[in-house]
């Protein structure tokens, strides 16, 4: 985004380590949380990826939730719409230690949509919002970049729409920390896996957990981008 821009930052030494530590952190996040499924996909267990999510919502007395196969790798999701389970090839019948993780954990987001969890609801809330912020933020961004330099309050409107995805990702990740956690009690409380099956699914699940945290601290270091353009472009 915005290369033009981007070749002149780069003598920029603070712009610099922020552009370096956003590619960094996002292939990092990216390839641990790959190498984490590919490893305990190749260890098995005696339960699939959904039957691991029918007992999490049968620990925890959730009934009504509709199950489908998704397209994609990594596709697997809740759907509160619709309140529906859709988990992906690599999960729904594969009885690996990943695709119990990720099954399991699915159904914790459907146990706190039926327990009402309201970090949930906020998030579903802001859903919209940043969508809706998030498609104007870089337009804006490239318009006032573009526009003579007594425009340059359109980029502070785009860079404060962009924020908005920042608290969005702060709310994201207690909500999939949390799912987490009511998975892998309830796995334990099932009695179904034994002490080292759940420490590969918690390993799995630490690592889909690290990419929140690195969506929060890339969107950080965006932020912190997309200021010092601006601000170098003010001084222009």
């Amino acid at each position: 985004m915005f290369f033009f821009y981007d070749y002149y930052m780069y003598s920029n030494k603070i712009y610099l380590f922020v552009a370096i530590s956003i590619l960094a952190i996002s292939v990092f996040a990216n390839l641990r949380i790959a190498l984490t499924f590919s490893k305990y996909s190749k260890i098995k267990c005696n339960l699939t990826g959904i039957k691991s999510s029918e007992i999490v919502l049968k620990q925890n007395d959730v009934s009504g939730v509709e199950f489908y196969k998704a397209e994609g790798y990594l596709s697997d999701h809740f759907d509160p719409t619709s309140n529906s389970i859709s988990l992906s090839g690599n999960v729904y019948n594969k009885n690996s230690i990943s695709a119990v993780g990720v099954g399991a954990h699915e159904a914790g987001h459907a146990v706190q949509f039926a327990q009402n969890y309201f970090p949930m609801r906020l998030r579903h809330f802001f859903v919209p919002i940043t969508n809706f912020s998030s498609q104007l933020a870089t337009p804006l961004v490239f318009l006032g970049l573009i526009l003579p330099v007594q425009y340059s309050f359109v980029i502070d409107i785009g860079i404060a729409l962009f924020s908005i995805s920042i608290l969005f990702h702060m709310i994201t990740l207690p909500v999939e920390s949390d799912a987490s956690n009511r998975a892998l009690i309830a796995l334990e409380d099932s009695g179904m896996l034994s002490q080292d099956e759940l420490e590969g699914a918690r390993k799995v699940l630490m690592a889909a957990r690290f990419t929140y945290i690195a969506a929060i601290v890339i969107s950080v270091l965006s932020l912190i981008r997309l200021i010092l353009i601006s601000q170098n472009r003010k001084r222009k």
